[in-house]
Formats: C-alpha cells, structure tokens, sequence
C-alpha cells in the first residue's frame, strides 16, 4: 500500500509519499502513462506495526492527476499536483467555525444544506445559585458536544489570531460568512463570534468563568433540540488568564478596524489582569455535578506567561517583564501549544514581536527554546518512514492536534531562520494529515479520495445528512482508546498509529473540536504563504 497526501502536491515543492509493505513503486498520470519507477528498501516502523519506506518523487512538476501502482499491484489514491493544494481545504477549515456557532440561526444563504435554527439561547444559571441568571448566548461549540469552555477558545483564538499576525495574505479572502463584506476580514469577524461570548463569561472584577455547558453531556441531537438548563461554573484563574492574553492580544488586532471594539477588549484584559494580580493562587474548581469536559490543568503559570507577554505588549509595563521572569524560574514548557500547556503561545507573543520590543536575553530565550524544539521535532521525523514528528508512545487523545501544533513549531522556525529544512517538516505534517498515513485516511472531511466520514459530532449524526460538513478535522489515531467503537478488544494487537476506527460512537479517536482545526488552518496559511 501506497499512502500519498490525497489532496495534492504544490508543483514545485517537496512531494513524500509512503510504502507499507512494498518493495517498488511506480507512479502513473492518470491516463494510465507511466512517469516514475524504482525500488525500496522498507525498515520496521514501529508506529504503524509495517515495514515501510519513504518515497520521493519532488522531480515531478507538471500538473495534473497522479496515482502509484506497488509491486503487488495496490493502486494509491489518485492525486493532484498543482500550484494551490490547499485552495479549498484551508477555507474549509476556516468555515469549520462558523458551523459550531452557538446562539445563532445557520441559515441556507450560508450553511446550505447543513441549516438549522437557533439554539441555547435560554439564560444560564449560577451552579451554586440557580436563582442567578446570566445572559450568555453565543459562542463555538467546542467539540462534537454543546458546551462551551473559556481556555479552550483562548486556545483555538491563539492559533487562529497568531496565523493572521504570521501570515495575513491568505486571510485576505472572503468566507461566505454572515459578516462578510462590514469592512473586517472574515477570520477576525470568525474571531469575534468567539471573543464576544468569551468576554460575557467575566465578571465586574475581572474574574472570568470556567465554562457554560449543561451538567451533562446530552444524546445525538440538534442543538437547538438540546433541552438541558445550561450552567456557569464557577471562575478559575486558568480561564482569567487565557482571556487577559486573548484579549490582549486581540485588542492590538482589532484596532485598526474597530477602535471601540478594541478598546473593551483592552479594558477586559487589563481588568483580568487585575484580577489575577488579587489571586496569586492556582485557582481551579470542577463541580462534581457537572460532568461535561473538565479543562482541568495542574498549574496556572504557564497561562500567566502567555497573559504577561500579551499585557506587556499591550501596556508597556514593565512589571509584566518581570513576571515574565519569575515564571521562566520555575521551568515551564516554552513551545507547548495546546489547551493544557500553553507556553508556546507566550513564545509566539515575544518572537513575532518587532525587533526590541522586548529584553534581547528574553527573546534569545524564547528563540532557543523553539528552535531546539523544531531540531527535536527533526531527529523523530527522520526516523519515521511518515517523516511523522509524533513518536508511537506519544500517539494519545487527539494525537493529529499535536502533530499540527508540531507543524506550527516547525513554520514559526522557518519564520524565525529561513531554513527550508523546516518548512518541508512542516508540510509533511501536513501530508500525514491529508491521507499520508497509516490508515489511509484524510483526517479532514470531505477533502481526500478516502476522507474519513463518520465524526463524532451530535449535528452531524442528528441532522439525517450522508455526507459530513467539509473541512473539519479527527481527533486521530488514540494507542489508549476508551470508548465502545474503539475499545482495547476492537484494537487488539493494532499498531499506535493504526489505533483508530472511522465511526461517531468513537470520541476517544473520531471526535472533532476548535483547537484541533485551528492548527490546521495555522498551517496551511504559513504554507501557502509560503508557495507551498
């Protein structure tokens, strides 16, 4: 078997491909002309329990379709080689977003035929006083479930908002959106969908709540279907943190388009910096009651490094340096990009900086810290025949998140060196998650031949449509599945990387969230950016 990046090759770039259980190749246009032959060498791989090898075929440029034939006579994918792979996926991706918008109508105009009506726009109710209520309509869904969590879109809005600091051109194009044509551009009016819910869940002090979601997690339905009284829990210094950086670093991304609108992001990040200035303490408490997604998190310094570097940016004040400087003292994870860890966020703030903005030893810190984490990321890549950066016993919940936070570091290293050595890491990541896989399979709906169809996602199992909305990404291959779809009798003896199984009963390895599309659409901007 031949696994190849299903939805294409940028013409004059890096084109991998990979053999499992092959010892030659050869690739054919798809009227069946022969343009590549030759042999292989497969090695053990532990990740996908093959023998397997890499194939490099970069010295094909001319567009058109293509398919390999293995010397047992398996046909790959067909797939294109062209100059814009990714014109479709990356605003696909993008879309993703408006499809998990909570609190608003998804009308034909825009869904199609993946419309519905309204939901969760009854008030919420304080956990510990029902008497209490709160208007708190809007948002994202943030998986395939109706709740909706501060740091997980703190997260998502990273990513997303980082992206088009990096790399607005392929931002520039309109999404087919509500908002589209106000005179903002449609990722940042996606964003504020987002940063408007997120700036109801703070309190006058600057607090800010935890998440808004109903005590449990309800059956395959219509959201707007969903009958649960949704709930506030209570603040946690994890979720006021995450909203002073998003904030902060939103209010200097909005400015140019809407003052006013910046100006109240501004006053919410500086009133949570207040707040956490009061509380010094981790603060985190989930009620046992509610057993949606917890977020839980073990430590807060890591989310306070990622608000000191955005307040610093913000205000100037020095007092963020130095709070900057006492958390690094405590060794936090500097590159990590994902909900629980977000130090790398905190990197992204310092190094896309202008030059001098902040103390030279700093930014070296920070530039060291990820650039020896992109040569890490290189030495586990050149060991899998998939140039994969995950190991097989780092193949966990949500593995593809990782691997697409992997290709973040990678881009931003590239940004950082000019070295094109990661930015061809970067795009095999990519490849991985298009179809270049042990299972092959694109870990994106509707964008590859064999596109995985089944996620786990209440509308689209409630709403009687065939086919999935295109463009959202699976959680991916999980070595530790816990649910009944894919549980250890179902997957015994499989290898890390094929520890997965295309079904919605699956939320241990097929679920889809925010933060897990975020990274993708990161990604594919850098790379077409990029003329990749």
């Amino acid at each position: 078997m031949i696994t190849v990046n299903q939805i294409g090759y940028q013409t004059k770039g890096k084109k991998h491909a990979t053999a499992m259980g092959a010892a030659s190749y050869q690739l054919f246009r798809e009227d069946g002309e022969k343009i590549l032959e030759g042999s292989l060498q497969p090695v053990p791989d532990a990740g996908s329990g093959a023998e397997a090898a890499c194939i490099d075929f970069s010295e094909v440029t001319g567009p058109g379709n293509y398919y390999f034939v293995d010397d047992k006579g398996e046909k790959s994918c067909t797939f294109p080689i062209c100059d814009t792979p990714y014109a479709q996926a990356f605003p696909d991706a993008v879309r993703m977003f408006y499809f998990q918008r909570c609190g608003m109508e998804l009308t034909e105009e825009y869904a199609g035929k993946y419309a519905h009506k309204a939901c969760h726009l009854g008030e919420a109710v304080y956990l510990d006083d029902p008497s209490r209520k709160r208007e708190l309509s809007g948002g994202w869904h943030d998986a395939g479930d109706f709740g909706r969590y501060v740091t997980a879109a703190a997260v998502a809005l990273g990513h997303l908002l980082y992206s088009w600091q990096l790399t607005p051109g392929p931002h520039a194009q309109e999404l087919h959106i509500p908002e589209t044509g106000n005179g903002t551009p449609d990722l940042l009016n996606e964003c504020r969908y987002e940063l408007d819910w997120m700036l109801k869940m703070q309190d006058e002090d600057g607090g800010v709540h935890h998440k808004a979601t109903s005590r449990g997690f309800v059956g395959f339905i219509m959201p707007e279907e969903d009958p649960e009284q949704v709930v506030i829990t209570p603040v946690s210094s994890l979720a006021t943190a995450d909203l002073a950086a998003i904030t902060a670093l939103a209010a200097r991304i909005y400015e140019p388009y809407d003052t006013a609108y910046a100006e109240s992001l501004k006053r919410a990040a500086l009133s949570a910096a207040e707040w956490l200035k009061a509380h010094p303490d981790f603060l985190f408490h989930n009620p046992e009651e509610v057993k949606t997604g917890t977020y839980e998190d073990l430590c807060d310094a890591d989310e306070r490094l990622w608000a000191a570097a955005e307040l610093y940016l913000l205000t100037k004040e020095e007092e963020m340096i130095g709070v900057m400087r006492q958390i690094l003292e405590i060794r936090v994870d500097m590159t990590a990009l994902g909900w629980a860890d977000v130090g790398g966020f905190a990197a992204l703030a310092v190094l896309l900086a202008d030059a001098g903005v902040f103390p030279e030893d700093l930014s070296a810190r920070f530039r060291g810290a990820l650039v020896d984490e992109a040569e890490r990321l290189l030495r586990v890549a050149s060991e899998s025949p998939f140039e994969l950066t995950l190991r097989p016993f780092e193949v966990r919940w949500g593995s593809n998140m990782v691997v697409l936070t992997n290709a973040m570091l990678l881009a931003v290293a590239h940004h950082l060196t000019g070295e094109t050595r990661y930015l061809d890491a970067a795009g095999y990541q990519v490849d991985y998650i298009f179809g270049r896989n042990a299972m092959d399979t694109s870990y994106v709906t509707g964008h590859g031949e064999r596109a995985f169809r089944d996620p786990h996602n209440r509308p689209t199992v409630a709403d009687g449509i065939e086919a999935p909305i295109p463009g959202f990404v699976s959680g991916g291959p999980n070595a530790r599945p816990c649910d009944e779809a894919a549980n250890p009798r179902t997957l015994a003896g499989a290898a890390p990387l094929k520890c997965y199984v295309d079904n919605w009963k699956s939320y241990s390895t097929n679920e889809i969230t925010i933060y897990w599309n975020s990274p993708l659409v990161f990604v594919l901007a850098y790379l077409t950016a990029a003329g990749r």
